[in-house]
């Protein structure tokens, strides 16, 4: 009954994006149905650490189970490490929560505009991805929340889902239709942009009506951004010039069911939400491994005192595991 009435929540929020079946009911950081390792992660063939000098450090070595911080959400997502503490967002409920450690969580800002994905700005102003008014907004240092990207060439955005911020304010979100909710498209297109830091937009990438571009997220030095695309189940990789603009796109991993939110680590390793938990990438797009979450998770982020603890925001509930490798 639970899982009827979280799916419920979830069609009326995203305008169709049905979820998963949940990836189990057991937490703790294992693994993928290939044998595993008692470090919690599968023991993906090629991507041991190995004991010779220089072999790739894997991220999932020593990984914790999940801990469950704080449940009984709608729909979880956008988890945004920011002064200290965890932000992130419940769409249906429209509401911006702000979680103090080690579990104290309390509202920021309700209503939010069915906020999504969110990012901070280099001065520290709090971008919001809002499906119910189709933009991206920013909150200014007086508290006002104000248009930032509200539309492309005229025509309103469809529901902006997720955000990635450059060092020098170039801003990269993509656009799926998922939180519609029955209104028209003004855009013939499912699109990822971005925003130069003098308010231009462009297209990055452009896709029928039946693509789904969700997470975004940088390379730890900026030159690689990665987009992943729920309905292909694959993330795609575009190297980033020093102006912000986007070439060379090209697929960065496939096998990634409803591939979601990602974060990045600051070796490298790309971190997806799936159907099939948090799939852990290396830097070449191979798979390191699974960290399994209770329920299908939306969205990831690192955080904490040491940048070590990744955040995971999973339907209902909001987890945390412990990493060996601090976030990017």
């Amino acid at each position: 009954m639970r899982r009827a009435l979280l799916l419920t929540l979830l069609l009326a929020a995203c305008d169709g994006e049905t979820p998963p079946e949940d990836a189990g009911a057991d937490a703790g950081a294992t693994l993928d149905a290939a044998a595993g390792d008692d470090a919690g992660h599968d023991a993906s063939p090629g991507r041991d650490a190995g004991t010779d000098a220089g072999a790739p450090t894997d991220p999932l070595e020593g990984a914790s189970g999940a801990r469950l911080i704080q449940g009984g959400f709608a729909f979880l997502e956008g988890p945004h490490w920011t002064d200290g503490a965890l932000l992130f967002t419940d769409i249906p409920r429209s509401t911006i929560h702000r979680l103090t450690l080690p579990d104290t969580v309390e509202e920021l800002r309700n209503p939010s505009g069915a906020a999504n994905g969110l990012a901070t700005l280099p001065d520290g102003r709090l971008l919001a991805a809002e499906h119910e008014n189709r933009r991206v907004s920013v909150t200014e240092a007086d508290g006002s929340v104000v248009g930032f990207a509200t539309d492309f060439e005229g025509s309103a955005f469809h529901s902006p889902n997720d955000l990635a911020v450059r060092a020098d304010g170039t801003v990269y979100f993509s656009d799926p239709p998922y939180g519609l909710d029955g209104r028209p498209r003004e855009l013939d297109f499912n699109g990822v942009f971005r925003r130069a830091p003098d308010g231009a937009l462009e297209t990055v990438w452009r896709g029928d009506a039946s693509s789904r571009p969700n997470g975004v997220a940088l390379s730890p030095d900026a030159s690689v951004l990665f987009v992943a695309y729920t309905a292909a189940g694959l993330v795609r990789a575009f190297d980033v010039a020093a102006d912000g603009s986007t070439s060379g796109e090209r697929i960065f991993a496939e096998g990634t069911p409803n591939a979601d939110g990602m974060a990045v680590d600051a070796d490298g390793n790309l971190f997806v939400a799936t159907a099939d938990g948090v799939v852990a990438l290396a830097p070449d797009g191979s798979r390191w491994g699974t960290l399994e979450v209770p329920e299908t998770p939306s969205n990831c982020a690192f955080g904490g005192p040491d940048g070590r603890t990744l955040f995971v925001t999973a339907r209902s509930g909001l987890y945390a595991f412990d990493l060996r490798v601090p976030g990017a």
